[in-house]
């Protein structure tokens, strides 16, 4: 297993994507540490089901757009298992809407969950990685930051920002042993998705050059990838998971 006694954070990880992550770290041998805010049914269901398999995982309850939940939740798992390996920034949401419509919270609290968090948590785990000399960092993007969609200003700012910090990060970082990349997802089958593709999926498929919507698992294998040892010398790049959905553009 190439995580054998690696100690990964993920935020977002009760749920979607960040369950599928939480997972794929688990059965690569990494003790994992998942945040969820308020799902406590669907985190207790995924400490159980990963106990079942042996594996080491902890659920801790934070929201992050909150200012010190960075700290407050890394401090947690240093207590519990002295050092963090792996971070993956996941957490994220929507509040769609045209810009001429949007109130200041609906921009604000999306900036603060899914470009905020990535600070907060960055933040807190870069010193206990410098002193380790290692550390991988992966942040989740999506292919929303690299074209418009109408009414998603919000939500496409935050994950522009995202791969702008990734990629200033990665230069900051490299000369510790921490490496910093991004995954971009395209359209994922996931609860975030489900309206969506209930109006388009069949548009939305032919558009992808792969012909299927992606899952959970296929932006998990993603993460496993960068967060190994195998991916030693990749930083700094947003690795783009949605089926050739952006090769001929939307």
């Amino acid at each position: 297993m190439k995580l054998a006694g690696k100690t990964a954070l993920v935020t977002g990880g009760s749920r979607g994507i960040g369950r599928e992550i939480v997972c794929a770290l688990a059965a690569e041998g990494a003790r994992v540490a998942f945040v969820y805010r308020s799902n406590a049914e669907a985190a207790e269901q995924l400490v159980k089901d990963l106990e079942l398999d042996q594996r080491e995982v902890m659920a801790i309850q934070a929201d992050v757009s909150d200012t010190g939940s960075g700290e407050a939740v890394v401090e947690q798992v240093l207590e519990a298992w002295e050092r963090v390996d792996i971070l993956v920034n996941n957490a994220g949401i929507i509040k769609d809407g045209l810009l001429a419509t949007m109130d200041h919270d609906q921009w604000q609290d999306v900036i603060d969950t899914n470009l905020g968090s990535v600070f907060r948590f960055t933040h807190a785990v870069t010193r206990p990685m410098m002193s380790q000399r290692h550390g991988r960092i992966i942040n989740i993007s999506s292919v929303a930051s690299h074209f418009g969609n109408p009414g998603q200003a919000n939500y496409a700012a935050s994950k522009g920002g995202i791969e702008g910090m990734t990629r200033c990060l990665a230069t900051e970082l490299g000369r510790r042993g921490i490496t910093v990349n991004a995954v971009a997802p395209g359209f994922i089958e996931t609860d975030m998705t489900e309206e969506i593709r209930n109006m388009a999926e069949k548009e939305i498929v032919k558009r992808v050059s792969c012909r299927r919507l992606g899952t959970p698992a296929d932006i998990a294998h993603a993460v496993s990838y960068l967060a190994s040892d195998e991916a030693s010398y990749v930083t700094g790049h947003v690795l783009v998971v949605d089926g050739g959905l952006t090769l001929g553009g939307l």
